[in-house]
């Protein structure tokens, strides 16, 4: 069902738009990169770029080493800006695999988060606003495919601002120690958001490795895909490990197929809307989903050994602005969790990077009111430079106590169904009990079984009931659901999931009877 959807998506994803540019040959004129110099002499990376660059549509870049080594580039000052239509492909990854590298050792100096600075000066590293010494530049551009490249060692591998329609696939991203190793943005160059320039990029395929944050999809970055990319990172080699993808007012992006591990969140949603994550894993993360916005859909993952698995943020009413200067959503936050895989969470992954749980006893499967960097509870690393003033940042009333400016509960605080009689027969489980909701309405109810009688998780999806809301609140659960006969069941928890979409934390398991 999953590589479906997956299916589905890359079709949907095709560009909407065809660029028209006259004269635009059928077969573009090949730019041979063979030589790892960078001084603009013919056979550079340099000098194929430039060239390009002046007549944007009638060239193919195609890397390839001379001999038997893979290809090193160490430009010594930024390369020229891609301007597009223009594919740069590297045929030795095509023939056997090997990656021709873009190295910024030979002009950023020192491996350390110090070493990137942010828009606002005395910030620094991931998780502050920037767009300092990218490696690979495609900015108001649109149709460049890049394939078969390492980036390494500069402090945005790729910068994608305002910009469509690229491809950035089959390459590995490694060790870019500031804003991201891949980073989509319509920052306008001041902070804020464009919209609809941003849009139907394809990040598929890579490997990330030790990156600040992975990769982002902020200020109006839309309807991009994200698909099939492994995401890890150790704390030795990289002092930030922050997110595997940061979604910062970004909407309406496919997040699908995906590996992500060891970070402080695998997906951090920052009053993003609408975005789909689903069939992703999840692992030796501190929140493998942190979610703030509405609309977003968390779906059919599988997260395990995580401290949180889901985290449902909390967040401002509408129209009113943080110290971080957000402007809020208007309508309630809801999002949708739901057929996902959560087995083994709550384990002391305390990695707080800009995100993570490391608040005590916020460990789970589906977690509320887990702070944000931008709440006076919120334990950890804001980013570097920015500060701690926690009298200046948001309250939590569910933390902080109740007063007149604190964040609700999110999600509605939907609370969870109450089971109250499962009974088995070989190949079916008859499930009773009773949910709680919005009058005069219809709740998606959804079942899951554990093998073990200590596991109060979600280890298998059984499957769903829709169940109606009377006018006092109040459903009915009863439904029996067909199972296999060799599944191990020793309890079932639930969740239940409004009409539009919020969803309660997973309810205490009921044994069989």
């Amino acid at each position: 069902m999953i590589k479906n959807k997956i299916s589905v998506a890359l079709a949907l994803f095709m560009p909407f738009a065809t660029y028209a540019a006259e004269n635009i040959p059928s077969t573009p004129e090949v730019l041979k990169v063979t030589s790892s110099a960078d001084d603009g002499s013919a056979g550079t990376l340099r000098w194929a770029l430039e060239k390009n660059n002046q007549n944007p549509g009638h060239y193919r870049i195609e890397l390839q080493s001379p001999d038997s080594q893979p290809l090193v580039i160490k430009p010594v000052k930024p390369l020229p800006e891609i301007l597009g239509p223009v594919d740069i492909i590297n045929l030795d990854w095509q023939k056997n695999g090997k990656y021709a590298a873009i190295d910024g050792s030979g002009y950023i100096k020192g491996n350390e988060p110090q070493s990137c600075p942010g828009a606002v000066s005395g910030q620094y590293g991931a998780n502050v606003r920037t767009t300092t010494m990218p490696g690979l530049v495609l900015r108001d551009t649109h149709d460049v495919t890049l394939q078969g490249v390492e980036v390494r060692n500069f402090c945005i591998g790729i910068l994608i601002n305002r910009a469509k329609n690229n491809v950035i696939e089959d390459s590995r991203i490694v060790g870019n120690h500031g804003g991201a190793g891949i980073m989509m943005t319509g920052d306008d160059g001041k902070g804020n958001s464009t919209a609809t320039t941003t849009e139907r990029n394809k990040i598929i395929r890579n490997t990330f490795i030790n990156n600040g944050d992975a990769m982002e999809a902020t200020r109006g970055a839309s309807f991009n895909l994200i698909a099939e990319n492994f995401i890890t990172t150790d704390d030795v080699n990289n002092k930030e490990p922050s997110q595997g993808l940061e979604m910062l007012w970004g909407n309406d992006n496919e997040v699908l197929h995906n590996h992500f591990e060891n970070y402080s969140d695998g997906v951090q949603l920052n009053w993003g809307n609408r975005n789909y994550i689903a069939g992703n894993t999840f692992t030796n993360l501190s929140s493998a989903v942190t979610l703030s916005g509405t609309g977003n859909i968390v779906d059919s993952n599988i997260m395990t050994g995580n401290r949180v698995a889901v985290s449902v943020r909390p967040q401002g009413e509408p129209g009113k602005n943080g110290t971080f200067g957000i402007n809020r959503i208007t309508g309630p936050a809801v999002n949708r969790i739901t057929a996902n895989i959560m087995v083994d969470n709550g384990k002391p992954v305390k990695r707080c990077f800009a995100g993570g749980s490391c608040l005590d006893g916020y460990a789970g499967a589906i977690v509320f009111n887990v702070p944000g960097l931008e709440h006076a509870a919120f334990i950890g690393n804001r980013g570097g430079g920015i500060s701690n003033d926690t009298s200046k940042l948001e309250k939590i009333c569910a933390i902080d106590g109740q007063s007149a400016d604190c964040e609700k509960t999110p999600n509605k605080d939907q609370q969870a169904p109450a089971i109250t009689r499962v009974s088995r027969t070989q190949n079916a489980l008859t499930i009773e009990g009773q949910v709680k909701g919005e009058a005069n309405t219809l709740y998606r109810v959804e079942f899951f079984s554990n093998s073990k009688s200590t596991e109060d998780e979600a280890e298998n999806y059984l499957g769903y009931q829709m169940v109606p809301i009377n006018a006092k609140g109040q459903g009915v659960i009863h439904d029996q659901i067909n199972i296999a006969s060799d599944l191990q069941v020793a309890n079932i928890t639930s969740t239940a999931t409004t009409n539009d979409g919020a969803t309660s934390p997973l309810s205490k398991p009921t044994a069989l009877k």
